[in-house]
């Protein structure tokens, strides 16, 4: 399976605050790869640099093997293929659900209206937000908003998402829908990069997992590998916290 995206000794300060150190790993089409690792470790940093949010101070970030930073594509069309689900969501208030998950299909992808509403509706369908299309965002509750957002990212027809801890937000009633439409992606064969908490998710649902600490890669394998036979300490230490999976 091809590269989608590859960070190569990709690095990260802000000041002289190392966040990140020579970060090398890959994602292949149609994986679903979760990021676990203490809060502070660098996850989100990466992501927000792998979609341009941050600007790396080295290495270099590949997609499809070529530098994003030097790409001709610009920015707003290489976000189309790479969405971004955040953990606060990011919908804009003033808008209705519909016409969150219609702007960036008629801004940057320059669709006309009448389609850019038949693929949000059909995405809004997918994660279960067809009853409130006229409602604005402060009339749902977290695991609606996050699930208008993936809506949103989908509709874009991106061949990535990042998912930068998206259930962090929300209310523990409230994790199980989000997880559910993100394990129904991933079964669909979305490519799917995930920084999450949630490590029954990360253990079922991956397809691989990458433990960071202290802004490096300490360790990557399978679920198996990570949850039930880690090698290093730290990972030991920090899977065997949660005895629940």
């Amino acid at each position: 399976m091809e590269n989608v995206i590859e960070l190569v000794h990709l690095q990260k300060q802000f000041g002289d605050h190392k966040v990140l150190e020579d970060i090398n790993f890959s994602v292949r089409k149609g994986e679903t790869v979760s990021i676990i690792g203490s809060s502070g470790s660098g996850k989100s940093t990466m992501l927000r640099c792998i979609n341009l949010l941050e600007t790396p101070t080295g290495g270099e970030i590949l997609f499809h093997g070529e530098n994003v930073e030097t790409s001709p594509m610009g920015v707003s069309q290489y976000r189309a293929k790479v969405g971004m689900v955040f953990q606060s969501f990011n919908l804009f208030n003033n808008m209705t659900v519909i016409e969150n998950c219609m702007v960036g299909q008629t801004q940057v992808l320059k669709r006309d209206k009448a389609t850019a509403k038949e693929i949000a509706m059909q995405y809004l369908e997918k994660v279960g937000m067809t009853p409130y299309i006229n409602a604005k965002p402060r009339q749902l509750s977290g695991g609606q908003k996050q699930r208008v957002a993936i809506a949103r990212a989908l509709a874009m027809d991106p061949e990535v998402i990042l998912f930068d801890e998206p259930t962090s937000a929300l209310d523990p009633e409230m994790v199980g829908e989000v997880l559910t439409v993100m394990k129904q992606l991933s079964e669909s064969g979305m490519t799917m990069l995930v920084v999450t908490h949630e490590m029954a998710f990360a253990k079922n649902v991956s397809d691989r997992v990458i433990f960071m600490s202290d802004g490096i890669i300490l360790e990557e394998g399978t679920p198996q590998d990570i949850f039930d036979n880690p090698k290093n300490q730290r990972t030991k230490e920090f899977v065997g916290r949660d005895g629940s999976f």
